[in-house]
């Protein structure tokens, strides 16, 4: 492949928080996406003779899946190092670890509890590091998220998409692409449930450079009136099963189901980052519907994995 996959080179060593990439990277990596699902034959061998670490503390099915099958479409091997058991830094330190990969491979791909393992993993690796999901944040989720509603509107800038639900990793992700592409980012979350605020100043910072906006809802009514999506998530993600019982409680008047969406645009569409609980924070009636775009979603998780990866190390 050649040196310049992209319009321009990402100054960005790795994908961290999604901060570290600029408006315009974005831009140009949704278009690179867009390449290489039309016309994947082409990009075969791009990372030929390269490997991907892939380290993971938590269960997946898409992350994994779409990362390994990404770099290998692209002609990279992946190595799978399997923490579900023992969490990076019981057995040795992150420090090491890191610097023993560089030795070997050519990127780490991590899905972590933390994000400062993510972050640590960077610090001491010096090869593209990818986050693959942490506590605070989902980049490569995001990203696919905003591909897969570009491909269906035609346009991303001030497309009206409605968070309901938990403030957390995901909602900060969507924070961060939607005011990177222009979008109109509504959040509608339990009071004591908000994101982040330090990242949602972030967000609006740069928003104010692309034409975003960035609202924050207390109802989810709010948030949904006139939206073209509404995404949900989770209302306990993973290492929260504890709190559970509770979370349905508080979060039960956020559930996206018919009324909701009575709310919503007449074409507005259904988003979810998987896996789902069905008749918690979404009714199967919605899920299921015709305005689900959910496995849409999960299969673009492919093709920005790959994007990424022939990104970072093309």
């Amino acid at each position: 492949m050649s040196a310049t996959v992209l319009t321009r080179r990402v100054e960005a060593t790795g994908l961290l928080t999604g901060m570290e990439w600029t408006p315009a990277e974005v831009r140009d990596l949704l278009r690179f996406t867009a390449k290489l699902k039309a016309h994947p034959s082409r990009y075969r061998t791009a990372l030929d003779g390269r490997f991907v670490a892939l380290i993971f503390e938590k269960p997946s099915l898409r992350t994994r899946v779409t990362l390994e099958i990404g770099a290998e479409s692209l002609g990279a091997k992946t190595i799978f190092l399997d923490n579900t058991q023992a969490r990076l830094g019981e057995r040795e330190p992150v420090k090491d670890i890191a610097k023993n990969l560089a030795r070997w491979v050519h990127a780490i791909a991590v899905r972590t509890f933390a994000q400062e393992t993510v972050e640590e993993l960077a610090r001491h690796a010096e090869i593209p590091v990818v986050n693959a999901l942490s506590d605070r944040f989902h980049p490569c989720q995001a990203l696919a998220d905003f591909f897969t509603l570009e491909e269906r509107f035609g346009g991303l800038g001030g497309l009206r998409l409605a968070y309901v639900g938990d403030g957390n990793n995901v909602c900060h992700s969507l924070l961060i692409a939607a005011a990177q592409t222009g979008a109109a980012l509504r959040v509608a979350t339990p009071a004591g449930y908000e994101p982040d605020g330090e990242i949602v100043r972030a967000a609006r910072r740069t928003a104010r450079q692309t034409g975003a906006s960035i609202e924050l809802f207390p109802t989810p009514e709010e948030a949904a009136r006139g939206a073209q999506a509404i995404y949900t998530d989770v209302w306990a993600s993973m290492g929260q099963e504890g709190e559970a019982g509770k979370r349905a409680k508080i979060f039960a008047p956020f559930q996206v189901n018919r009324r909701l969406f009575a709310a919503a645009a007449p074409d507005a569409v259904f988003l979810h980052c998987l896996p789902a609980h069905r008749g918690l924070e979404v009714t199967e009636e919605v899920i299921d519907s015709p305005r689900s775009i959910i496995y849409e979603q999960a299969e673009n998780r492919l093709h920005i994995a790959k994007a990424v990866l022939a990104t970072l190390l093309g």
